[in-house]
């Protein structure tokens, strides 16, 4: 069984640390945790990560979060991985900082990398990891929020939130999205 866990983020060091690129942060930290390179591959870094048995493919699209979806889709066709296996993990200003919402299906919600996803595979209904960041922004400073840096004090909480992340992706793949969102969801 092959699956495809794609981590919304932005290409470039500008980017790095950023709460809109929380995606590449929890893949980062899967793969260095696994012992696993990412390489640059057509639309995006991807890493193999074989997990009891299944070929999880690791994501990280380098067409900056605006046109997410020419990778995902890309990457589905190419490794011929159905809807159902797909895991989208983002970063959610709808959520309080470190909540974490596993769902099957949904709105983008104002998110573009959401839309264009949503847009180039024609439906809502694939599974998103939604990284709550919080909205702690005045009005008018969306753009600046999410492209900023996380404050100490949540920094102190991202290892755990991370290794969070990580158990509810290798859950989706060896449990399906069901039983994980019964596991995880309940969490603060």
């Amino acid at each position: 069984m092959k699956y495809l866990v794609t981590g919304l983020g932005n290409i470039g060091d500008e980017y790095r640390g950023t709460r809109h690129n929380i995606g590449f942060s929890v893949l980062d930290a899967l793969a260095k945790a696994s012992n696993i390179v990412f390489e640059d591959e057509r639309y995006g870094a991807i890493a193999k990560y074989p997990l009891k048995g299944r070929k999880v493919i690791l994501l990280k699209p380098n067409t900056y979060m605006n046109l997410s979806g020419k990778a995902v889709r890309y990457w589905m066709q190419t490794e011929n991985i159905p809807l159902s296996n797909v895991l989208i993990v983002v970063d959610d200003l709808a959520l309080p900082f470190g909540t974490l919402r596993l769902k099957g299906k949904g709105s983008a919600a104002g998110h573009n990398g959401l839309k264009n996803i949503e847009e180039l595979l024609g439906t809502q209904s694939y599974a998103r990891l939604r990284f709550g960041t919080g909205s702690d922004f005045q009005h008018g400073q969306q753009v600046d929020y999410v492209l900023g840096q996380f404050p100490e004090e949540q920094l102190q909480q991202m290892p755990e939130l991370i290794n969070t992340s990580i158990e509810i992706i290798q859950s989706f793949v060896l449990s399906g999205i069901d039983v994980t969102m019964n596991r995880y969801n309940n969490h603060k």
